[in-house]
């Protein structure tokens, strides 16, 4: 059975909200919750960026069931590998068996911030994966570690506490090359919908077979179409940037600058916009059918409530997925249902 997913995108909601919103998920019977962790919005119209790992604490008390992915974390520039490899080991003891770090190369937004030069090369940032990755297994071995290498050094560092269940790494990739390296040293894959038959392929056939695999999808889900198209056009205008534009584009104002090349109509050809839960429901079996085991929802836009309830209602049990019921306990999403 498929597990749907709900998208805690910091830098459009506070921390606050992010909270308030993941227990609402849990309750209306999503399995997991992925959490983007930036310093900077991609637009200042988005208004927010909290620390992620901040709020993973307080999302790990607000929940019980469902499970908690990093969506995703860059250990190149901005964090240091064995800072993360902390980070991930005290939020795996804040929900033992329920966390997963999801890691990737990241964006200049949010790397290059700290003065750090974020590599354009795209091998070159993989392979900072690929040692960062080996620094947190290393760390996460326990005891006292050293390590010198290409990028990084580690010096007489441990961590003290360390879960009993270990979280598995889950690597993002967004195209051929960055599929290979997630097969190779991530446990799980996570990809963001640009290219999703090539990359699970690619991620199988590079030591992922049997591994799981997670997609995350973008939808609008307004009172009309054309609303839809507006909001996604206002929050999430970098859906519509071609190359690797999002990968290297280091401010939100030139990210303001890229909105003003592009339209609602651009947007929307990236993100699914309108009321039709149909629509949604058959993007997401389409997705199950390449393969994908988990498919994360990122809704766009204020009606953060109205969407869960939608999901509640309507998406999960297509799926076959049953929610919680309230005489059993569990707290039903308040509101409307659609």
């Amino acid at each position: 059975m498929v597990e749907i997913g709900y998208k805690l995108f910091t830098e459009s909601h506070s921390a606050p909200e992010l909270v308030k919103n993941a227990r609402l998920a849990e309750d209306a019977g999503f399995s997991l919750l992925s959490i983007s962790d930036h310093y900077l919005p991609w637009i200042s119209n988005h208004g927010h960026a909290g620390f992620a790992w901040s709020t993973i604490g307080g999302v790990s008390q607000a929940t019980s069931r469902v499970k908690v992915s990093t969506g995703v974390t860059c250990p190149l520039i901005r964090y240091h590998p064995a800072i993360i490899a902390q980070a991930a080991a005290t939020a795996a003891t804040l929900m033992p068996g329920r966390f997963e770090l999801g890691l990737g190369t990241g964006e200049s937004l949010n790397e290059h911030v700290v003065g750090g030069v974020f590599p354009t090369s795209e091998p070159v940032r993989l392979d900072m994966l690929r040692e960062a990755v080996n620094i947190i297994r290393t760390l996460w071995k326990g005891g006292m570690q050293d390590y010198y290498g290409a990028y990084y050094t580690v010096d007489n560092a441990q961590i003290y506490e360390l879960p009993s269940e270990l979280p598995q790494i889950r690597i993002s990739a967004e195209g051929p090359m960055s599929a290979e390296v997630a097969g190779e040293i991530g446990d799980a894959l996570i990809h963001f919908e640009q290219k999703p038959e090539e990359v699970i392929e690619t991620f199988r056939a590079s030591g992922g077979e049997g591994k799981s695999c997670m997609v995350e999808t973008v939808v609008c889900y307004a009172r009309s179409e054309e609303e839809a198209k507006r909001t996604a056009y206002e929050w999430f205008p970098m859906a519509a940037n071609k190359g690797e534009l999002n990968w290297i584009v280091p401010t939100p104002a030139h990210f303001e600058q890229l909105q003003q090349m592009v339209t609602p109509e651009d947007v929307a050809k990236n993100v699914l916009c309108g009321p039709d839960p149909q629509k949604i429901i058959e993007k997401v079996g389409k997705f199950v059918d390449m393969g994908y085991d988990s498919v994360v929802i990122h809704q766009v836009g204020p009606e953060q409530q109205e969407f869960i309830n939608l999901v509640h209602d309507v998406i999960l049990p297509e799926f076959g997925i049953k929610p919680p019921r309230p005489e059993s306990g569990g707290r039903m999403v308040p509101g409307p249902a659609r």
